[in-house]
């Protein structure tokens, strides 16, 4: 699955949130200064050739829906990222997320109450 581009993306997010829709639909949803058709159309039409899109035909009318789940596409982002930037290690991941201040306290907690959940602490052992 090759990387998209920051256009291509937030084409994908729509379609994402749309579950389907013909481009005057996704149009609709992008930002001031929306671009002109034809642009979309053509992102769309490269969407597709990367395997991202599909579409259903009626007549002449193409409603696009998403061929790969917005799970997928988040897991290898995600994968990318922590490979790229984080040397794979998720500790690098944590300590930056720390460094940033972009936790608050009680998250801190959920977060070890989620660690806990999936590797519950070992039992002390007991000495004769």
């Amino acid at each position: 699955m090759e990387p998209l581009t920051h256009s291509e993306e937030n084409i994908m997010r729509i379609l994402w949130e749309l579950g389907e829709g013909v481009i005057h639909d996704i149009i609709e949803k992008l930002p001031e200064p929306k671009p002109p058709y034809t642009t979309v159309s053509s992102i769309v039409r490269l969407l597709e050739k990367k395997g991202f899109v599909d579409h259903k035909a009626y007549g002449k009318t193409h409603v696009y829906f998403p061929a790969i789940a917005r799970e997928k596409y988040a897991r290898r982002s995600f994968s990318d990222l922590m490979k790229h930037y984080f040397e794979g290690s998720p500790k690098k991941i944590v300590s930056f997320i720390m460094q940033e201040n972009a936790l608050q306290p009680e998250e801190v907690d959920e977060l070890k109450q989620l660690i806990d959940s999936y590797y519950p602490p070992k039992p002390a052992q007991q000495w004769l």
